[in-house]
């Protein structure tokens, strides 16, 4: 990996760990439906005119079922479970539990013969179990079903993102990035328009949810996820995702700075097992890059 490539992991991370506190403060007066539905369709339109203006065709009509399971896997299920958990728990904890997504990434890697598990793997794989476990049991939310329910739809969340790494990786050797972001995001569009057209009449139009809308459609969802395809296009799926070991770090300290939660000593044993359950599973070590000359 080259260091342009980690400085634009780096930056994919600071923008995708600001999403989390702009999911708190968007879903409870949006809907997770409806938000998810109307972040799609902004960073559709965002990627639809980057591709006129840079004179870009759509995918072919053959291809657009592929685009639609890629939509499915990394854009509507974590958009919906990421919205219904906004409702739950701190952003914190949900950018620390989206650090699970390198995790399933080579457990999908597997699955799909692209990768070999072994014995360090699948330490990290239970460590990242325990992490998960300590971070709910010590942090400053009080346990009760319902926050048993949010950190299971995180990890859910987690888990759709690292199976769809692969098939993200697949449609960036056989489309170029911007149109397959685009197709992906009409595809999801498409997906949730009658189910969120019919949680429609319970938004609330909040000025403050409506900014945070925006820029997550516009910045964090369109421009964003066209970035990530073309870094996965130079990079291994594993290394793409390794973005998420930095969220962490990124979205506590938004959600402290914008939302005033709290990151207390009782959360440090989780969020580190995590770091340190990803960095054995992918073998990704940011040191290590940063010794390494630049080429």
């Amino acid at each position: 990996m080259q260091s342009r490539h980690f400085a634009q992991l780096i930056f994919l991370s600071a923008v995708w760990g600001a999403s989390f506190p702009l999911i708190r403060i968007a879903s409870p007066a949006l809907g997770p439906l409806p938000m998810a539905c109307l972040r799609c369709a902004l960073a559709a339109a965002v990627l639809a005119l980057l591709m006129r203006v840079m004179r870009m065709t759509w995918p072919a009509r053959a291809h657009w079922r592929a685009m639609t399971v890629l939509g499915l896997l990394t854009v509507v299920s974590p958009f919906l479970l990421f919205n219904w958990v906004a409702l739950v728990i701190p952003a914190g904890y949900s950018a620390v539990l989206n650090a699970t997504a390198p995790l399933f990434g080579v457990l999908a890697g597997a699955v799909f013969g692209e990768e070999r598990l072994t014995v360090r793997k699948l330490a990290g794989c239970a460590a990242g179990l325990l992490g998960v476990a300590l971070l709910v049991r010590l942090g400053p939310v009080e346990v009760d079903a319902r926050v048993v329910m949010a950190v299971l739809a995180c990890v859910a969340a987690s888990a759709s993102y690292g199976f769809g790494a692969i098939l993200m990786k697949r449609a960036t050797l056989a489309h170029q990035p911007l149109p397959a972001s685009a197709a992906v995001h009409v595809a999801a569009a498409l997906v949730l328009l009658l189910p969120a057209a019919a949680a429609a009449p319970q938004v609330e139009l909040v000025p403050r949810a409506l900014v945070a809308l925006a820029v997550l459609g516009m910045f964090t969802s369109g421009f964003m996820y066209w970035i990530s395809m073309r870094l996965m296009r130079e990079i291994p799926a594993s290394a793409a995702t390794s973005s998420a070991f930095m969220i962490p770090m990124f979205g506590v300290t938004w959600g402290g700075l914008f939302l005033g939660e709290p990151f207390t000593a009782g959360m440090a044993p989780g969020v580190l097992l995590v770091l340190v359950a990803c960095a054995l599973v992918t073998g990704f070590n940011p040191l290590a890059l940063l010794r390494r000359p630049p080429r």
